[in-house]
């Protein structure tokens, strides 16, 4: 008889333990599951860190690149030559440092280096001015160096100059010039190959 009076006890003790060892297992699967769901957040969080770190790396070269950019065509590299302003430039530096004499020569331009890029080439030319002077003292040649240099409208490389003495003066002649000076200057401009017209 006691027997039949702890049947269902029992029964119920084997139900509950079943249903325990079942939420156990349930219980670590889901554990399991969590664990797993964690380390692939963790994973996709360290993903987009590095692209999002990947992303400011190139969006800060993109401003130092635009940066250079506007600087370049600020000092008006980048585009087609400015043959007329380059002619200006030295009729005003003439001007306004009173050179008794300055004869000069621009060679057709030639293409210096070609570079892929996007949305076009890069292409970098170069036009070699040829410069006679007769200027008073050698301080003249590097005030005119850089006046031509200030002018913009190029990037204005110095190949070479010459200096030598000229003739004496006339008796009687005030200021005439001392020094005799020639110069190769390349006139380097940029052109973008998309950006052209």
């Amino acid at each position: 008889m006691l027997n039949r009076r702890l049947l269902p006890a029992a029964a119920v003790a084997a139900l509950l333990a079943m249903a325990g060892a079942t939420l156990v297992m349930a219980a670590r699967q889901g554990l399991a599951n969590a664990n797993q769901q964690l380390v692939a957040a963790r994973s996709e969080r360290a993903q987009a860190r590095e692209q999002l770190a990947r992303i400011a790396q190139e969006e800060q070269e993109v401003r130092e690149r635009a940066e250079l950019y506007r600087r370049l065509v600020d000092l008006k590299i980048v585009g087609a030559e400015r043959r007329l302003e380059w002619t200006e430039s030295l009729a005003r530096i003439r001007e306004q440092r009173q050179l008794a004499e300055l004869r000069y020569q621009i060679a057709p331009r030639k293409l210096l280096q070609s570079q892929p890029g996007k949305p076009g080439t890069v292409d970098s030319y170069a036009s070699t001015m040829k410069i006679e002077l007769g200027l008073l003292h050698e301080g003249d040649l590097l005030r005119f160096l850089e006046d031509l240099r200030a002018s913009g409208n190029a990037y204005y490389a110095v190949k070479q100059c010459s200096i030598a003495r000229s003739a004496p003066a006339a008796p009687g002649a005030t200021l005439a010039p001392r020094l005799r000076v020639a110069c190769e200057i390349d006139l380097i401009t940029i052109q973008d190959g998309g950006a052209r017209t």
